[in-house]
């Protein structure tokens, strides 16, 4: 992909940048929908709690739909997969905007988490190549950045406009917007077929390494433990901390922050050091939801423990994403695909046992004390993965191109996995 990684060394190339916009777009409309519930339920003639199906169709859409398209779309070329991805999401929220039936919006809610996550599954496979492996996870990190930032800028503003334009009126901006996206893509995007030389054997095959496992389960249990803090944060902030529920929303926009810079972190360290990187990240992380029960009693305290946990929990991120990615070597769509699903599942898994445990004794410390533990385990799969004196490969796609410089944790030169 010489036209979109020829830039000088260090830089990302600027189809990353693009890449970063298309997952702050499906950021946005997979969150968006928490602040929409009330004005959507009552368009629509149901229930709110009803209307929740719509957040749980778009999670059932990211975790089965993401390895199923994957692998659906795997000999299509990347540029075509990711403008059809796009596209497919622009049309599931035209025709849930001009719709007047929940039936229709849940199909389309669903729909849409499809055409997610195969870009997302897609879009790490092309931004790590075009980076090269010297940037790969800085470059993982710009894409999950753009995640991030939809819960920072795009969640606040869709939910404000939908307060005083209707829910329909942030549909239809992002149906534009996902067209725009589509048009870069498809500029700034090669059309060298690389698909070709992957086969589905190859993706399966790649799923019996024990190293993937261990980078997938790092990101669901990560992923799961400050989610299941961030799910019930709310009622801590107000019941606990005494924080009116009307600045309740700077507080989340306080962890957005945070997310944000974790991701930037774990992109910029987590190409030379990325063991050091996740489990220093994951104790921290571990800490700060430990040290969130007994200092959320102050508005003040709560407020700076929030950040901390979605600064070191988000660092972890990237880091896992780009070693998942590597291990699979010439396979990486489908373990990409999968990335996401643990993702998913760490957040429906987590903020479930939560719930549960708010509901017991524990009251609203239960999440944050299931998140540390879940934290707490996070390091079973790094410690493994650091212990591990399998040599991994650096090799990205179809590249064989190794780093001159090599991790911390890594060999100097990384032979083929085959």
């Amino acid at each position: 992909m010489p036209s979109a990684s020829g830039t000088n060394p260090g830089k990302l190339p600027f189809v990353v940048w693009v890449l970063a916009a298309g997952t702050f777009l499906m950021g946005t409309t997979e969150f968006l929908i928490a602040g929409l519930l009330p004005e959507m339920a009552g368009d629509l003639g149901v229930g709110v709690s009803h209307a929740g199906l719509l957040i749980t169709a778009f999670a059932i859409g990211m975790i089965v739909g993401g390895p199923t398209m994957a692998m659906a779309t795997l000999r299509l070329p990347q540029r075509r997969t990711l403008i059809l991805a796009l596209a497919v999401f622009s049309l599931g929220h035209v025709v849930a905007a001009a719709s007047t039936s929940f039936a229709i919006v849940l199909i389309t809610r669903f729909v849409t988490a499809l055409a997610t996550g195969a870009f997302w599954a897609v879009g790490f496979v092309v931004a790590t190549a075009a980076a090269g492996p010297r940037t790969s996870t800085r470059a993982i990190g710009v894409m999950m950045g753009g995640l991030t930032l939809a819960n920072v800028i795009g969640v606040p503003i869709g939910s404000f406009a939908g307060q005083y334009v209707g829910w329909r009126g942030p549909f239809w901006t992002l149906a534009a917007l996902a067209g725009l996206a589509a048009a870069f893509i498809g500029r700034f995007i090669p059309p060298i077929e690389q698909r070709a030389q992957v086969s589905m054997r190859a993706e399966v095959g790649a799923l019996r390494q024990g190293r993937l496992w261990l980078a997938l389960a790092a990101a669901m249990l990560i992923m799961g433990g400050v989610l299941a803090a961030y799910t019930y944060i709310t009622p801590l902030l107000t019941d606990r901390a005494g924080i009116p529920a009307g600045a309740v929303p700077l507080v989340l926009i306080v962890f957005g922050i945070g997310a944000l810079g974790g991701t930037a972190i774990g992109g910029r360290l987590g190409d030379r050091r990325p063991m050091t990187t996740t489990l220093i990240a994951a104790a921290a992380t571990a800490l700060s939801l430990l040290l969130l029960i007994p200092l959320s009693a102050n508005p003040v305290t709560a407020t700076l423990v929030v950040f901390l946990m979605a600064l070191t929990g988000f660092t972890v991120n990237p880091v896992v994403t780009s070693l998942a990615v590597r291990f699979a070597g010439h396979a990486p769509t489908l373990t990409s695909a999968l990335t996401t699903s643990a993702y998913n599942t760490g957040i429906a898994a987590g903020s479930a046992i939560a719930g549960r445990a708010m509901d017991s004794s524990l009251g609203l410390t239960g999440p944050p004390l299931v998140g540390a533990v879940s934290a707490v385990l996070t390091l079973l799969p790094l410690l493994a993965l650091a212990a591990s004196r399998a040599p991994h490969t650096a090799r990205i796609l179809a590249q064989r191109t190794t780093s001159p410089h090599p991790r911390d944790d890594e060999p100097a030169q990384a032979p083929s996995q085959r």
